[in-house]
């Protein structure tokens, strides 16, 4: 195609074909924290010269501040209650079974460079972890040639046909990185600079995983260094003409005893418990939303859970009971909480509970392999982790200094108001 529109709009909101390349960096689990300390610790030196004339924003992100929901709202614009992702991991009433959000027929809305791409756009999408490519590639056409989607994770099995692409390592000269690494972002950092040297798409979407934060607190050595790799990449790409907007998944925040081990509420347990006890009726079954095929830094333990429970139990006289026990921040019923957080009620269970900062829920004891937590615990999950960093290497002089961010906004900014 050789005309393009103006605009597009996409799942009713509207944006500006790009003048130039927008990125959009979605560095999971950055804390806002993490770049300030950075910055001032000298580990970023790009990005703090680029914040004298930049953005340097805050905004919100979708509560449970966990990886599925996050990432799918950043690329279409719209929360969990539209597109319909409300979690990593659900309960299905109908089939009665734990189900993972990571196939496409959960999704209810199309994605901001999807509508680019139908429009006559050149983009490319690289995600660390396998697990959101069927999500962010739903729909794009990649015998076009204008369309490239691949993982870190599995680049080495990346094909023309499925991703755009074929052997992405080699086309890096990079080794195919362990999952639980920091190689396995710095990949999609150096993909994305040759792929933007070599393709230069109107639009392109870069989203890390979150092992260093999970794994070092802001402003340490470890943290530092993994920012300051970043800041190199940051670097190449506004050198080559890139409008920048670097956001987050969710925030991070330390989740241990002052002995360091996790301070975690076994809500299953607790449930059972009062069950056994004669003092509740019916059955509670708790549902770990931060639950996907990469727990081994986590444990599956975060600070948001869903409960359902079963014809006869008192949803009221439990949730009055869980609000007492310490470290519980706040418990919702469905809709109380759904509208809160504008998720999907279909996908939630009966009671939406939240701990505190520095707490983390659990199932059952027995249900939680900790084996691979040989640091203290770091997790998300609640809406303590909800700020997130919304980063521009460009002015924006028409925002409204008034407005509420949402990360989901990252598109918009980076198409409708850097300058």
């Amino acid at each position: 195609m050789t005309d393009t529109p103006e605009t597009v709009t996409v799942n009713s909101r509207e944006y500006a074909w790009p003048k130039q390349p927008v990125v959009v960096v979605c560095i999971d689990g950055s804390e806002p924290d993490y770049i300030e300390r950075a910055v001032a610790d000298g580990a970023m030196p790009f990005l703090s010269e680029a914040l004298k004339t930049g953005s340097d924003l805050r905004g919100d992100c979708v509560v449970p501040s966990f990886t599925n929901p996050n990432n799918i709202s950043i690329v279409t614009g719209v929360p969990p209650s539209v597109h319909g992702i409300g979690a990593n991991f659900f309960f299905d009433r109908d089939s009665g079974e734990d189900v993972m959000m990571g196939n496409p027929k959960f999704m209810r809305a199309g994605t901001i460079y999807k509508a680019f791409f139908d429009a006559g756009a050149k983009v490319a999408i690289i995600t660390a972890k396998d697990k959101l490519t069927p999500l962010l590639r739903h729909g794009l056409d990649f015998s076009t040639g204008r369309a490239i989607c691949f993982s870190s994770e599995k680049s080495d099995q990346a094909t023309k046909a499925d991703n755009g692409i074929d052997y992405v390592n080699r086309y890096v000269g990079l080794p195919v990185p362990e999952v639980y690494s920091a190689d396995l972002s710095e990949f999609i950092f150096a993909a994305g600079v040759k792929l933007f040297e070599e393709e230069r798409a109107d639009l392109m979407y870069l989203s890390t995983t979150d092992y260093v934060q999970h794994k070092n607190a802001p402003g340490s050595g470890g943290a530092n260094d993994f920012y300051a790799m970043m800041d190199g990449y940051f670097h190449k790409l506004d050198a080559l003409g890139a409008v920048l907007v670097l956001t987050a998944d969710h925030g991070m925040n330390a989740k241990h005893t002052a002995e360091g081990d996790p301070d975690v509420i076994y809500l299953q347990d607790v449930l059972d418990g009062w069950r056994n006890e004669g003092t509740a009726e019916g059955t509670a079954r708790v549902v770990l939303t931060i639950t996907d095929p990469y727990v081994v830094h986590h444990g599956a333990l975060g600070s948001f859970c869903t409960i359902y429970l079963s014809d006869g139990a008192d949803a009221d006289d439990i949730a009055s009971r869980l609000r007492d026990l310490d470290g519980i921040l706040t418990v919702y019923s469905n809709a109380e909480g759904c509208k809160e957080f504008e998720l999907p009620p279909e996908r939630m269970g009966d009671l939406i509970v939240i701990s505190e900062k520095h707490k983390v829920l659990g199932s059952s004891v027995k249900h939680h392999d900790l084996s691979g937590l040989n640091v203290p615990l770091r997790s998300h999950g609640g809406s303590t982790e909800q700020r997130v960093p919304l980063i521009l290497n460009r002015p924006t002089p028409d925002l409204d200094p008034g407005r509420r961010l949402r990360n989901f906004d990252a598109f918009d900014l980076g198409l409708n108001f850097a300058r």
